[in-house]
């Protein structure tokens, strides 16, 4: 297979739909006419990416496949309904991404599930305490990362982020009032990068990255099971982690029976390995990590909004591989 073909699967070749403007504009007529308004054309809009992608509908099948499959739940299997519903799903989460920078979506109206503790930890950070890494993920409203802003009383928050846009989107957000998040764009973790967030820990500032997403032409990914299936996942969180010897908490946020719920888990106390044992322990912990996700999946199974051939594709053998084999 070749390179070209790869880089065409992976999540970062899907060009997105719109650009800064766009997105401006689309807060603007938020802000102008109001999310009743906005919703019917953004309902047109996705059920014309629904009817004209044919790729994303596959992919949401397969995913849906796979979760009946693992959790043996018949009733999740794909049907043209459920496929629909996903992406309708998707644009309901679109919507409710404007009313979080608008600052509609109070912390009042959001149901914390904090078993660990990992809130009061955030508050330390305000009066000295070192600062720590939330790992996110694509599955419901990755936008959280601001509610946590106001949720952590203004404890400074990054985001580290793999697209050459960070410039547009810390403008939109400077614009929006929100100050208190901040997008740093992570390309490879070289010493000055490891350095500037080292010092933003000691500062009590925190670290969010997605754990679900892996960087293009980044060799840094690890294979493991999820669904049922192999799924390449990233290591980078897991190792910026333990080359900075914090803790490692979760943060996921899902809309359940019309409010949303953040999850807050505390998932590693200290990051670190022995010596010689590096691929090993991060292997465990991105399958630990897999296992997670693929729970929280059941909670909300229609707010996987990954729309990309996210599980590795079977290797299929060589012309000479299949003449041994015959």
């Amino acid at each position: 297979m070749s390179e070209q073909l790869v880089q065409e699967r992976h999540w970062s070749a899907h060009k997105e739909r719109g650009s800064f403007i766009l997105m401006w504009l689309t807060a603007l007529s938020v802000r102008m006419f109001g999310r009743r308004l906005l919703a019917p054309v953004l309902y047109l809009i996705v059920l014309y990416f629904f009817a004209s992608a044919r790729s994303a509908r596959r992919n949401i099948r397969q995913y849906q496949i796979y979760l009946a499959q693992w959790s043996g739940n018949a009733s999740l299997r794909p049907t043209l309904k459920s496929v629909f519903g996903q992406f309708i799903a998707f644009a309901d989460n679109l919507l409710d991404r404007l009313d979080v920078w608008r600052g509609r979506l109070r912390f009042e109206q959001v149901q914390l599930i904090d078993p660990s503790g990992v809130r009061s930890r955030l508050l330390r950070s305000q009066h000295g305490g070192r600062g720590e890494m939330l790992v996110v993920t694509h599955l419901g409203n990755p936008d959280v990362c601001r509610a946590m802003a106001e949720l952590s009383e203004q404890v400074p928050l990054n985001v580290l982020v793999h697209n050459h846009h960070v410039a547009q989107f810390n403008r939109l957000l400077g614009e929006a009032g929100d100050r208190s998040m901040r997008l740093i764009q992570v390309s490879e973790l070289d010493t000055a990068m490891m350095m500037d967030l080292s010092q933003r820990l000691e500062r009590g500032e925190w670290l969010a990255i997605a754990g679900d997403r892996v960087p293009l032409n980044d060799g840094r990914r690890v294979v493991v099971d999820f669904l049922g299936h192999a799924a390449p996942f990233p290591q980078g969180p897991w190792l910026m982690a333990g080359l900075l010897r914090c803790p490692v908490n979760l943060l996921c946020c899902l809309k359940v029976d019309g409010r949303y719920r953040i999850y807050l888990d505390a998932f590693l106390d200290n990051a670190q390995w022995q010596r010689g044992q590096r691929d090993e322990a991060i292997r465990g912990w991105v399958q630990r990590y897999a296992d997670h996700l693929a729970g929280q999946c059941m909670i909300a199974p229609q707010q996987w909004f990954n729309f990309y051939a996210y599980w590795q594709p079977p290797e299929r053998p060589t012309h000479k591989e299949a003449a041994d084999a015959n």
